[in-house]
């Protein structure tokens, strides 16, 4: 399912997008080049979450902070997987 979005941008905006699509560049055109964006930023905060949450679990470990895990845990990691 395909959705449109409509942008108002600077002339210095607009300018970066056209200079980075066509030929002779990655991008055929603004479109892949602005979702490509969106992606790559939705991938950085993605990172971002799960580093503060391993941080999170490392100070947790470090002030003592633990339960032990009695589970199976390659059944809980083929769960998330799914």
């Amino acid at each position: 399912m395909s959705s449109t979005l409509n942008l108002s941008l600077t002339d210095e905006l607009r300018a970066f997008i056209d200079a980075h699509c066509g030929d002779g560049t990655l991008y055929s055109t603004p479109s892949e080049f602005v979702r490509d964006l969106l992606r790559q930023r939705k991938i950085q905060l993605d990172a971002e979450s799960a580093r503060d949450g391993i941080l999170a679990g490392y100070r947790d470990a470090a002030d003592g902070r633990v339960v032990e895990f009695r589970g199976d845990l390659q059944s809980l990691l083929n769960k998330a997987a799914r």
